[in-house]
């Protein structure tokens, strides 16, 4: 752990907050939580839009899919205009003209009453589709979140890095009047003065870099999230210490890949098969339907007018042949899909052991990271100590505040890559 004098106390006073762009002002800026960034992007973001757009096809693909159900209505109408009749006929010694001009008109309707399990199945199939749909908006919204975090925690890091260098910045300015004084005094020589503006500078060409990587890392936050300006800043809790241990958060593979969009697509994948292979089995067989419709016609200078009932039975017999190989065909890939089912299920058991792992030796990084701050600034207050005393060099100094620099940013780096670790280890586990 960190002692009094680390540079962590000092940061663990302030609550941090991310601008990158120097010229906008406090009342231009809106500040946003890692909680309200994943709200706005899981809002606004075109992905979303995207996966919403098609649970709702889904949807009113299920509506259309219902309607089978239901009888088919027909209207239909025709008008008749010759100029010399479609029927003629001697009576008498004169021609007789019939059916110049008319109308014809008829309104029918049809209900199937079996088709062989199509209508059923098709409507199940439908099912099924919105079902994948919202699994696969799970999924996107997984993917979001998980790309806000990468985002976020990016800033984050620079912007701890960037104060880190700030700091740095800070103490070479004193150490810069310490050492001039001291050579005016003729104590020391002019080169260590020249040492420590080199690091200046380095130092301020580091922060450029920085804040550069910074400036474009809020531009791609800021799109991803769906707004149209780069004027927001990032609130977050100051990064001390150690991180509450993942332990809390481990749940068994086996139990929990069956949570996972994942594995309920590759599920749904196995019921689709089955519809379809009952679905092809239904084309091959007979289809019985019943309706009715009324026929009006006026061909003959006169009004006409029946009504019809009706029923009709349809047996495919010539599709039997190439029907049953169908089937089979239907059949393999269902087969197929129960197997994917089953070799996928082992693989998600894989993984999420194996992002429990990386979750593990991460948070061991980070523990050691801590430790390195601690060691590396007790390095440089006993190399600034032993500088005053005329016992060590001014690049000794400078290369303790090299290492301070190095575990702090590492230690950022390390914090961030613990927190993305167990957003997927929770996503692995469909939590």
């Amino acid at each position: 752990m960190c002692n009094k004098r680390s540079v962590m106390t000092t940061i663990q006073k302030a609550i941090l907050a991310l601008c990158c762009c120097s010229g906008l002002t406090a009342a231009a800026q809106q500040s946003y939580t890692l909680e309200q960034c994943i709200q706005e992007a899981l809002t606004h973001n075109v992905r979303m839009r995207q996966a919403n757009n098609k649970v709702e096809a889904a949807v009113q693909q299920k509506k259309e899919a219902f309607t089978r159900y239901f009888p088919t209505v027909s209207a239909d109408g025709a008008g008749l205009l010759t100029n010399n009749g479609l029927a003629r006929m001697d009576m008498m010694g004169q021609q007789l003209t019939m059916a110049r001009n008319g109308i014809l008109g008829s309104v029918s309707a049809s209900m199937p009453l079996y088709a062989g399990g199509q209508i059923v199945n098709g409507n199940k199939l439908a099912d099924v589709g919105v079902r994948v749909s919202r699994l696969q908006k799970e999924q996107t919204e997984d993917e979001v979140e998980l790309t806000t975090q990468q985002y976020f925690w990016r800033m984050v890091v620079w912007r701890e890095k960037l104060q880190t260098l700030l700091r740095l910045e800070q103490q070479l300015g004193q150490m810069r009047q310490d050492v001039d004084a001291a050579v005016k005094a003729g104590v020391t020589n002019r080169n260590d003065l020249l040492q420590v503006d080199l690091r200046r500078n380095e130092v301020q060409s580091q922060q450029l870099s920085v804040r550069n990587t910074l400036y474009a890392t809020q531009h791609l936050l800021a799109q991803y999230m769906g707004h149209a300006d780069d004027s927001l800043t990032l609130e977050y809790d100051s990064i001390t210490g150690l991180p509450p241990r993942p332990d809390s958060l481990y749940c068994a593979p086996e139990q929990a890949v069956t949570r996972t969009a994942a594995y309920g697509l590759l599920s749904e994948n196995v019921a689709s098969a089955k519809l379809q292979y009952k679905m092809t089995r239904g084309k091959n067989m007979p289809t019985v339907a019943i309706g009715g419709g009324h026929f009006y016609e006026n061909l003959l200078d006169a009004d006409h007018s029946s009504w019809m009932g009706f029923a009709t039975v349809s047996i495919p017999l010539t599709k039997w042949w190439g029907g049953s190989h169908e089937m089979k065909r239907s059949r393999l890939e269902v087969n197929n899909a129960e197997d994917l089912l089953a070799d996928r299920r082992q693989c998600l058991v894989i993984s999420v052991q194996n992002t429990w792992n990386e979750l593990t030796v991460a948070y061991r990084q980070v523990e050691i990271a801590v430790q390195a701050i601690a060691q590396a600034d007790e390095n440089l207050r006993l190399q600034h100590d032993y500088y005053q005393a005329g016992t060590t060099t001014m690049s000794d100094v400078l290369e303790a505040q090299s290492l301070f620099q190095q575990s702090r940013d590492r230690f950022v780096e390390n914090y961030a890559n613990y927190r993305l670790k167990c957003v997927e280890y929770l996503q692995a586990t469909g939590r």
